[in-house]
């Protein structure tokens, strides 16, 4: 099957793309949003392929995946071919809703009610699809191995952009944690907070588990694969108790509350019980691996685009 989707979202499409199709990724020379191509940071497999805007209507595609409105448009112009009338297509949402709760909804019901593919059981909750078909296919993962050595007896947290999304991703409470304990902020443009940024994918994992504990802090995301990753890494859990946290992490393998006094707390009395924190972070990878392994992820989304293309 040959699948078009645009590059959005790194760690999430490296595990996508390890399934037995032929993935086609729009490119641009600037390699922009819009055009991001092949991954730089990530390893992907071979059978995920570049083409230009220009060279997109002489390929074959069975099936586009939208993943942001302005997709629709871009698919029409690209590929000389309409979304759901001309061509399969499913709109994948990886977000929380951004407005109130009595107004999400869906663009997709904009687009002649395409199926809507949702990353969490929370996200399906709170997007109103109105006669959208809905399915629900939570993260897959791909195993980066134990490698937690929490030698460091620090916090660590991932966060893309952390100024910019404030109070969304819990940018604020790190202070409250660095009153009482040392906190390291990884992610794109990290630097800006004094953080650490521009790590390839190798490199982060290697250097989160160096950490104690992994922080959590984001208030109003669908569920960030960098604490999936982490837990894949054998690192205990401190996370706020929000959004999709409750089904992911439980009290065998971190600690999670909506009273960030209690997981600055948890957290302090995990640096200093090593024993507890590895113990902690063995469950969480066994967690990992039952929940969010890439075999249920790509069995499941196969299921999803047979019965896109065969509809």
């Amino acid at each position: 099957m040959n699948v078009l989707l645009w590059h959005v979202h790194g760690s999430w499409t490296t595990s996508f793309v390890q399934g037995p199709h032929r993935y086609i990724v729009p490119v641009l020379p600037d390699r922009g949003p819009d055009g991001r191509g092949r991954a730089q940071t990530w390893t992907w497999p071979e059978n995920v392929v570049e083409r230009l805007p220009a060279e997109l209507h002489s390929e074959v595609i069975d099936v586009v995946i939208l993943q942001r409105p302005h997709e629709y448009a871009l698919a029409r112009r690209w590929l000389r071919r309409t979304p759901g009338v001309d061509v399969p297509a499913v709109y994948l949402e990886h977000n929380t809703p951004k407005e109130h709760i009595a107004s999400t909804r869906h663009p997709a019901s904009e687009f002649g009610n395409l199926p809507v593919v949702h990353v969490t059981h929370f996200n399906a909750l709170f997007w109103d699809c109105g006669g959208c078909a809905t399915y629900v296919i939570e993260h897959g993962v791909v195993d980066p191995g134990y490698r937690y050595t929490g030698e460091m007896p620090r916090c660590a947290v991932v966060i893309n952009e952390a100024r910019r999304r404030g109070r969304v991703t819990g940018t604020d409470l790190i202070a409250r944690f660095e009153r009482a304990l040392d906190v390291d902020l990884f992610g794109m443009d990290a630097r800006s907070l004094g953080g650490i940024e521009n790590l390839q994918q190798n490199e982060l994992h290697r250097d989160i588990a160096r950490r104690r504990v992994y922080l959590h802090p984001i208030r109003w995301t669908s569920l960030g694969l960098s604490l999936i990753e982490a837990m894949y890494l054998g690192m205990p859990v401190v996370a706020l108790a929000t959004t999709e946290v409750p089904r992911a992490v439980d009290d065998a393998c971190g600690v999670i509350s909506t009273n960030v006094d209690e997981l600055v707390d948890a957290s302090v009395a995990l640096m200093r019980d090593p024993a507890r924190c590895t113990a902690l972070g063995h469950v969480a990878r066994e967690r990992a691996k039952s929940r969010y392994g890439v075999k249920r992820f790509l069995d499941d989304w196969n299921h999803v685009l047979t019965e896109a293309t065969t509809a």
